[in-house]
Parts: structure tokens; sequence; C-alpha cells
């Protein structure tokens, strides 16, 4: 059974263009008159948005900024009325649109638990009954009976988000909250989300964190511009994301000359990620092995040059560093052009979003000649086999090899 169908979805806004700069006062009186100063423009924030979402499934919808997501959220818990389209919504809906909406900065904590609550569907009974779970979750009791404009910004959001995870609808659309506080009260809420999956509750999340909806959503649906464009897989939707975002960039090319990255003893010239059969690589498997290619140019020869990469995590800030192992380690190098690949062997990475960082020093006397940061940014996946098997979770850690057990028996 269904809990959201969306059917040919649209939505509309018309948004007049202002003249720039001040508006005389014979302009003022023209638009006052009824007679408009600026025509208005139609704006098309959801182009035919059709798709469904099964009753206990967590569903998450990802795009660029201005894609369309939170207009798809407000429309789905009746903020915004469709302009063309129909959905149907099968249960009680809760809604996490904003962190903090519905509270008053002169009311303390705890009653801006019962007013949030109450606002989000609870009964006063239901409040009393949750109110130490709610209390606990958000971290703030010291401080519950203080008014919240005494709160940080990161105990103001913890103590909303803490009040929506636990109002229990059927339907629960959450909009970009997840990375809401410190990293731990971010792995508590995701694994609240988890929960409420698990006990037969809808979830539609939006976010922007790719790891987030890998480990929570079995299925997603890209947006760009107002339109579906990939629905499906939740690996294939957020690989699909990457390519169209520009996150993924798999590649990237410096100009020649005095601009790239360097100095006038060597300069980068490209940095891209590449599988065995030599081509560019967006996505890669952590079952295959890949290769992460630097190319240089050696301006002025004679330097003992160390090239090296580091790869990085949005989980972790350093996974691992490498310098390159090449035949030229600890020799001087003739002027010219380099090109030196690091092989990455298969199950060494965990999935999720990772970056590159480039960079070439010398030795007597130490000199960095260029670091340069985010020179490309990939996706790592899992589409099979591994140590995985059959699990579905998130797995922790920032890399995952492959060991070999050995196993005695008695």
């Amino acid at each position: 059974m269904n809990a959201i169908s969306v059917r040919n979805l649209s939505k509309e806004f018309k948004l007049t263009a202002q003249r720039q700069g001040y508006r005389t006062f014979k302009e003022l009186f023209r638009w006052n008159r009824g007679v408009p100063a600026a025509a208005a423009m139609r704006f098309v924030a959801l182009d035919d948005v059709s798709f469904e979402v099964e009753k206990g499934e967590v569903f998450g919808i990802i795009g660029r900024n201005g894609a369309g997501k939170s207009t798809l959220l407000k429309i789905l818990s009746g903020i915004l009325r469709p302009s063309r389209g129909r959905v149907e919504l099968n249960g009680r809906v809760g809604s996490l649109l904003e962190v903090g909406a519905g509270f008053h900065p002169e009311l303390t904590g705890r009653e801006n638990i019962f007013l949030n609550a109450a606002i989000l569907g609870l009964k006063h009974a239901e409040i009393i009954r949750k109110l130490d779970e709610i209390v606990a979750f958000s971290g703030v009791e010291k401080y519950l009976d203080e008014p919240v404009k005494h709160y940080s910004s990161g105990m103001y959001m913890r103590l909303a988000f803490a009040v929506a995870a636990h109002i229990e609808p059927e339907i629960l659309l959450i909009d970009e909250v997840l990375a809401v506080g410190d990293a731990d009260f971010q792995k508590k809420s995701i694994h609240r989300v988890e929960q409420i999956g698990q006990h037969g509750q809808t979830v539609l999340l939006v976010s922007h964190n790719i790891q987030t909806v890998l480990r929570l959503c079995r299925r997603a649906l890209c947006l760009d511009q107002g339109r579906v464009v990939s629905i499906g897989n939740a690996a294939d939707v957020t690989a699909f994301y990457l390519e169209i975002g520009g996150a993924n960039r798999g590649a990237r090319r410096y100009a020649e000359g005095p601009h790239a990255p360097g100095d006038h003893v060597v300069r980068l010239r490209g940095v891209r990620i590449r599988g065995k059969n030599g081509k560019t690589c967006g996505t890669v498997d952590i079952g295959q092995e890949f290769g992460i290619e630097m190319e240089f140019e050696v301006m002025d020869g004679g330097a003992v040059l160390f090239p090296w990469l580091m790869v990085q995590s949005e989980r972790w800030p350093v996974l691992w560093a490498t310098d390159a192992g090449s035949p030229w380690h600890g020799r001087p190098r003739p002027a010219g052009r380099y090109t030196e690949i690091a092989w990455v062997p298969a199950n060494l990475l965990s999935d999720g979003v990772l970056r590159v960082t480039a960079g070439v020093h010398s030795f007597r006397p130490h000199r960095t000649h260029f670091v340069e940061p985010d020179a490309v940014v990939f996706h790592a996946v899992e589409t099979s086999g591994g140590a995985r098997g059959q699990y579905a979770g998130h797995i922790e850690g920032a890399i995952r090899p492959l060991l070999q057990w050995t196993v005695e028996h008695e």
C-alpha cells in the first residue's frame, strides 16, 4: 500500500520584476492606482512531478539548491496548494520543514516542548508521557526551565528536532535537518530516523548529505529545475545527482602557464580518477581497483621532488596520505612532464563522497611547491560482493578492507 502518491504535480509562482534602485513618487502613485509598474513573471518551481512512496519506506529526495525540494515538501504538508496535479497521503502527517518553527524565544525550553508538540499534533497527555524521553534526547536538561532565547543555536536546534522526532506520525516529512548539532547528536538523529522507518512509519527525507541518503534510503528521487530527472535505487540516483551537480568531477585540468598551482620549479597540470581501462571515473566501485592520477610539469630540473596525495571524506578528515613510490623517489628529476598513478586496491575504501588533495614538496631544503585541496571529488559506492554480504545497513569505518579470516573450531 502506498503512503504517498503524487501525480503530475506542478507549482507556479508569480514574480514581480522590480525596477532596480528607488521608485519615484509618480511611479508609486501609478502603482497604487492599479497601473502596475512592472510586469509579473511566471516561475515554475515544480513541473509534472510524479512518484509513489510505499508504507514504511524511508524515501530520499535530493537535488541542487532551487531544484524544488522544499516546495514539494510544503505542498505535501499542506502549506502550499499545487497549481496542477494531485497528492494522496494515507496517514497522519508530521512535518519538520524548519527546525524551531513554533518556538517562542521568551518561553522556557519546557514550555516550548508543550507548545511545539501541540502544534505538531500531540495531545497534552501524550506530551507528558514523552517529556522525559524528549529532554534526554535533546541533552538540554540543565537549561530546561531557561528561556530559549538564552540557548545557543545548537541547543535550540537539538531541542526542536527532539520534539519533532518523537511525535510518531504515520508520515514524517523531513527537510535538511539531520545536520543539526554536533557529531554525537547527528548520529542519534540518524539512528532515530532509522527507528522510525523500522516501526512502519513512512519518512520522506530531503538532504544534501549523500551519505545520509545512502544510509537511510533504499530508493530516492532527484529533482533538477523542478522536474524529476532520476528515480529508483538510492545509489544510482545519488551517483546521477553528483554527476549533474558538478561534485563528481572525476577529473580536473589546469590551464597552461603561470596560473596553474605551483611555482617556477613544478606546476600541476591535472588530476583524475581512472579505471584499469584508462577511462575517467566520477563514481568508483569500492570492490574494484582504481587509480588516482596526477600529472605535473617540472620546469626547472634537478630538484628531488616528492609528489603526494591525500584522500578525505565527509565523515573523516583524513583517510590516508601517500608519497609517490615511483622509480624517481629520492632522485633529482630532469625537466619534463610526469604522470604518476597511485593504484587503490579493491575492497579498501568505505563508501561515500571522497575528496583528493594533491601536492608536491621537496627536501634539502624543505619546500612546498603546491598544495591543491579538492583537486578532484568522486563518489565511492558498493554494488556487490565485499565484506557486506547480504547486510544492507550502514557500516562504520573510514576504510573497510576485506581481510582474510581463519577459523579454528573445537
